[in-house]
């Protein structure tokens, strides 16, 4: 008894650090408070940060702290920081590691640290600025949060010992200085930070300084005078003209602002002696007066210059002409100039720069006698020459529809304006046409002189305007051409009389890391077709070489990528174009299986959403979408069109739960019926009319030989277990409406059977037959081993199902005896034991 009771309190005592049940075996959690619980902590003050684990004693405990994302270890349950910074501020969380089962807590809750700064001093002086012997100085000491301060002030460092107020005052003859103040209370927070130094500097009194911009000054400019009393704004401004002790009025063309006096359109009656004085009235003090300065006005010419053509936007190569005009510019040179620098003077108003070249021109007239300025500098024109522009090319549609026009359109994306557009096809090369850089192609124009307009239409399109297109645009005199545009592509997807292009798979989509093969069928005497792609990176060639391995006409390639997705074509030495696929290779779980070539209207279509792991799921419920509209949900994992129309057409993908497939467009072209059509309709609905008819008479004929015993349904139906044991529930319904003498039973399915399906399922049908006695033989002995199930002809259950029993017989004796016949309306059929099949 004694050891049983140790026993249980060994156990105890195992579990009792964590403090529950053997039957709560869950996770402890950390819980991380601050002390002090204060809603502010102030920057300088002691926090305790507390890990509290209710399982044991805190000492059973290792604890790792985190903040934010920097952890340390420490054998304390409590976390101090004595004097608290702002870098302290963060999340803060702990854990506990059980010093002796080493088991870790759960993390604790994040726990925010917000440290709040002090409040910060600041000293205010009245006047503010530059002050002056004997005036009267205050300053405030300024502490916006809180209320309650005692003040402290400090002179170079020094405490004054002047009472603890909020300002002081004093005379500046000897108190200059860096003055600076503090405060100080009984509650939280305690004290502020010292405050910044403010300089008090005695000056004397300033002289003021008188400036004019332009002097000399011409007829029907502007003038400015500027005073300026060191570098204090606080000072207002008295102008005098003539003598100092006339003030200058203002009037429409005498203005003052600030500390300027501005002339508007200055006449000879405006050149005198100027002066200027400053004032600080809420002050009493005043400048020294500046020395007088003198205005001049004359005439002089305005230069204009101009940029021929006018462009807004200039591209390297183009040729520019920039003309400087002055009126009454007799006897004089034009002198042009490059961000100031002077580059070319002559008698003409003219320079042509070819090539342009960027930079800010100005010009100006200067007397051909002395050389001296004889007009005002022009107007500046900043000359920004761009890089060579790429003319731009998109084709719409991009892919043929037989009969529709096809658009090109061309533009500049840098500039609009003053562009004549020209049109190619891209060709092999030939002698005499322009060509490419690589030289390996040559351009076809599809007009001579250009046009105006920015599109140009291939009207009707047809397979023989398949290829690769560009454009340039030009303008100007002598023209400049813009560069090719990129090579944009006019694709067909039907079928070339001289070639084809064949997939194999036959679909447009495929997973990575399986096998694609891709052919150039060629018809009758064509030859020479070589199998071409186009991706991001361009076009591409050289199948054995660069992306898959070659046999005859056929590319290989091996091992699919995300980047052998592209549109792929077969094309001649002459630039003649096979029909189009466009390839894509996906590394998801799902793609949708659909045909690579246009469909036409009336033809069945099937879409299948083929799963990358299809053996382990293989019938996935699917979701179709066309052009991102569900349009239907699917069991068996594809969808079928029976007569696909012009409406048909789009962009189609289909979702399971594996993933979701790509986008891949459907293309429908119309017919036109005809007899030979209809002749041709007639004889596929024929043909489908007879099949169906024999499928139906080989099943009467399977049904009528198994009631006689026949091997049907070896030969149609799946190995069945050995087990015969039947669930009546499982075939509920199956028999309600059927002739009173007929039923159906279904042998009852292992759990790997019962999950497979319906596609799993067999039925057979046995029919009644009353017994003539009289006519009665005695049976064949069976083979070895038979199984004889019985079926009674009780009353029929709600549900319809048949009662089978199954008896084993026992084997038959060589020896002639009669057998026991077998019970009234009783049927006898003999099944063959099967081994069940594996797993």
């Amino acid at each position: 008894m004694e050891s049983t009771l140790l026993c249980l309190l060994l156990v105890l005592s195992t579990h009792i650090y964590s403090g529950h049940s053997e039957d709560d075996d869950g996770q402890a959690k950390a819980d991380l408070t601050i002390h002090p619980k204060s809603s502010q902590i102030f920057s300088g003050e002691s926090v305790t940060l507390r890990c509290n684990i209710q399982r044991g004693e805190v000492t059973d405990w290792k604890y790792t702290w985190r903040k934010d994302v920097v952890d340390f270890l420490s054998k304390k349950h409590e976390y101090e920081i004595s004097e608290v910074k702002m870098s302290d501020s963060g999340d803060y969380r702990c854990l506990g590691l059980h010093i002796e089962h080493k088991k870790y807590s759960e993390w604790s809750d994040a726990v925010r640290l917000t440290v709040t700064a002090l409040p910060t001093a600041s000293v205010k002086a009245s006047p503010q600025g530059p002050v002056y012997s004997g005036e009267t100085v205050t300053l405030q000491c300024d502490i916006s949060d809180y209320r309650d301060w005692t003040y402290r002030w400090n002179r170079d460092n020094k405490l004054l010992p002047s009472p603890p107020s909020e300002t002081i005052t004093f005379s500046l003859f000897d108190q200059a200085g860096q003055f600076q103040c503090e405060g100080t209370r009984t509650r939280r927070p305690q004290r502020t930070y010292l405050s910044p130094s403010l300089t008090i500097i005695v000056a004397a009194l300033p002289k003021a300084t008188l400036t004019i911009n332009p002097n000399p000054v011409y007829t029907g400019e502007t003038v400015t005078l500027t005073c300026s009393v060191g570098y204090d704004n606080t000072w207002s401004y008295t102008w005098y003209k003539d003598n100092t002790k006339k003030v200058v009025p203002q009037s429409d063309r005498h203005t003052i602002t600030g500390a300027t006096f501005t002339i508007s359109s200055p006449a000879v009656s405006d050149q005198s002696r100027y002066w200027c004085q400053g004032e600080i009235q809420s002050r009493t003090i005043s400048s020294i007066m500046s020395d007088p300065v003198n205005i001049t006005v004359i005439d002089r010419p305005v230069a204009v210059l101009t940029l021929q053509p006018n462009w807004p936007q200039i591209f390297s190569g183009e040729t520019v002409t920039l003309r400087c005009d002055i009126q009454g510019g007799k006897g004089i040179e034009y002198a042009f100039y490059n961000s100031g620098k002077s580059f070319y003077s002559n008698t003409e108003p003219e320079y042509r720069i070819s090539p342009a070249k960027n930079g800010l021109y100005t010009c100006e007239g200067l007397q051909k006698i002395n050389g001296l300025k004889h007009s005002e500098t022009s107007n500046a024109i900043q000359l920004n020459v761009l890089d060579k522009p790429q003319a731009v090319l998109s084709v719409s549609p991009q892919w043929l529809n037989p009969g529709d026009s096809v658009t090109l359109s061309c533009g500049v994306k840098e500039s609009s304006i003053g562009w004549r557009f020209f049109w190619y096809r891209i060709v092999p090369y030939r002698a005499g046409l322009l060509s490419l850089l690589d030289r390996s192609y040559s351009v076809e124009p599809l007009s001579g002189n250009g046009t105006t307009e920015d599109s140009y239409t291939l009207i009707p399109a047809g397979p023989n305007h398949t290829g690769r297109y560009v454009c340039r645009a030009g303008r100007g005199d002598p023209v400049y051409d813009t560069l090719y545009s990129e090579p944009q592509f006019l694709w067909s997807g039907d079928l070339h009389p001289s070639v084809s292009l064949r997939t194999r798979p036959n679909r447009t989509q495929h997973f990575t890391s399986k096998s694609l093969s891709l052919s150039c069928e060629e018809k009758g005497n064509s030859t020479g077709w070589r199998l071409k792609r186009y991706r991001e990176r361009g076009v591409e060639s050289g199948c054995g070489s660069n992306w898959g391995s070659i046999a005859g006409s056929t590319c290989t390639i091996r091992s699919t990528l995300e980047k052998d997705s592209g549109v792929y074509w077969c094309e001649s030495a002459s630039g003649e174009y096979s029909n189009a696929v466009n390839i894509t290779v996906d590394a998801g779980a799902v793609i949708l299986e659909n045909p690579a070539y246009p469909m036409t209207e009336g033809d069945s279509v099937t879409l299948r959403c083929t799963n990358r792991y299809q053996e382990t799921n293989p019938n996935p419920k699917v979701v179709f979408y066309k052009d991102g509209v569900l349009i239907r949900n699917e069991t068996t994992g594809e969808m079928t069109i029976p007569a696909v129309s012009k409406s048909d057409e789009g962009f189609y993908k289909c979702k399971s739960t594996e993933g979701e497939s790509p986008e891949s467009w459907v293309t429908v072209r119309g017919i036109t019926p005809g007899p030979s059509t209809s002749v041709l309709v007639v004889v596929v609905v024929g043909l489908v009319v007879a099949g169906v008819l024999l499928a139906i008479l080989l099943v009467l004929l399977c049904r009528y030989k198994n009631a006689k015993g026949s091997c049907c349904n070896r030969i149609f139906s799946p190995p069945q277990p050995h087990s015969t044991n039947l669930d009546p529930k499982q075939d509920q319904g199956s028999t309600q409406g059927q002739a009173p003498d007929a039923g159906y039973t279904r042998p009852q399915l292992d759990a790997a059977a019962a999950t497979a399906g319906p596609s799993d399922v067999m039925y057979a049908q046995i029919q009644l037959k009353k017994l003539d006695k009289k006519k009665k033989k005695k049976p064949a002995v069976p083979k070895e081993n038979p199984v004889y199930s019985e079926v009674k002809t009780g009353k029929a259950t709600a549900t319809g199902h048949a009662e089978v029993d199954l008896k084993q017989k026992a084997k038959a004796k060589k020896k002639k005896e009669t057998e026991t016949p077998p019970e009234a309306d009783s049927v006898y059929s003999q099944v063959k034991p099967v081994t069940a099949p594996g797993p």
